[in-house]
């Protein structure tokens, strides 16, 4: 039988390579899930592994279960999110384990897609040992924005951002490039490349000319480009402008396609329009009115700012007016991560009603 995860904790060391594992399918897998998955044979041993990666592509257990062969009978199969119980593009994720013999299949995070659950269940019924909730918080992490997203019904945005020491976007003159060092800047290359869609409005992307794309540090596209969504009530985006060109896919939002809401487009409707067209992960980089308008409708998720070594003493704020008018109504949210990035500080944050469903918050 496989060691026992109380004693020594493979399990927990497995399940972390699963995470790994399931953070590689970052733009690749929507509308499904990031799931990796590590299978160990009767002794404990890790025999095979995989990882989702790409839609209608076959799932991280199948995958593993390919490698190990043989050797995943009687064994273990750790994986990040619970199998899944019904017959999509591939077959069910439960069917495939029970053909290979296992003993036991430990996962991390439930799975709350209602027409996939219930694959810990069936297995049960079946025999096998079902063990939840080992490297919960990894596993969340790894695959948070899809796991957010389908308990929303809207795609999961994390508004990103560039200021100052003391909360400037942007100099009196307008002036923003560049407010963060070389080396955060290809920091938020690696975010654009882990979304699926990125969002700015019109006046940015005008303002600086701005193309959206994801590129290496040498300034070459990578593969696999997030959709563009330009905020344009109007659709007056000219046609020639660089977030136009064919180097990437560009969606125009406006209030014919998505209705009118406070100050422009209706904001929640785009999030449900997103999540119906199969994206899950949107990345925000408006200016500080759009993100404002965001923020107000409660639709960010997440926080992640580079705070440069600079003092401006005036100029565009991180976001425009809330609606805060006391201390007791601001909006609260929590520190993740707190990273070097050459000269200046990525700081991450959460919605603090995110954080209360996550995995290890308090």
């Amino acid at each position: 039988m496989p060691p026992d995860v109380s004693a020594n904790g493979d399990f927990a060391a497995a399940m972390r390579r699963a995470a790994v594992l399931a953070a590689r399918g970052a733009n690749l897998t929507a509308p499904n899930p990031r799931v990796g998955a590590v299978v160990l044979d009767r002794d404990g041993a890790p025999v095979g592994e995989g990882w989702h990666g790409a839609d209608g592509a076959a799932h991280a257990e199948v995958i593993a279960l390919a490698q190990a062969g043989s050797r995943a009978r009687s064994g273990t199969v750790v994986v990040t999110l619970e199998p899944c119980n019904h017959h999509g593009r591939t077959p069910p994720c439960t069917h495939a384990l029970l053909a290979a013999g296992i003993s036991r299949v430990v996962y991390a995070v439930p799975d709350p897609n209602p027409t996939a659950t219930g694959g810990a269940q069936f297995l049960a019924e079946y025999g096998i040992e079902v063990i939840p909730g080992v490297g919960a918080a990894e596993a969340y992490e790894a695959n948070h924005e899809w796991l957010t997203a389908i308990t929303n019904q809207r795609v999961h945005i994390t508004y990103k951002a560039a200021m100052t020491v003391d909360g400037r976007v942007a100099a009196r003159d307008g002036t923003s490039q560049w407010i963060s060092s070389p080396a955060a800047r290809h920091d938020g290359h690696r975010l654009r490349a882990q979304s699926d869609v990125i969002v700015a409005g019109r006046g940015t992307v005008e303002a600086d000319g701005a193309r959206l794309t994801a590129r290496d540090d040498d300034g070459n596209l990578l593969p696999n480009q997030p959709l563009r969504v330009v905020v344009d009530s109007a659709g007056r985006t000219p046609s020639d402008a660089p977030v136009r060109d064919s180097s990437a896919p560009t969606m125009l939002a406006t209030t014919t396609r998505y209705g009118p809401g406070p100050g422009g487009v209706d904001l929640l409707r785009l999030a449900r329009g997103l999540f119906a067209d199969g994206h899950r992960a949107a990345l925000l980089e408006g200016g500080p009115t759009l993100a404002a308008s965001f923020l107000a409708a409660g639709l960010v998720d997440r926080l992640v700012i580079y705070l440069a070594p600079l003092l401006l003493g005036a100029g565009r704020p991180l976001t425009a007016d809330l609606g805060v008018a006391t201390l007791a109504d601001a909006g609260h949210w929590q520190l993740l991560d707190v990273t070097r990035i050459g000269p200046d500080l990525r700081l991450t944050y959460a919605r603090t009603s995110d954080t209360i469903a996550r995995p290890g918050a308090t």
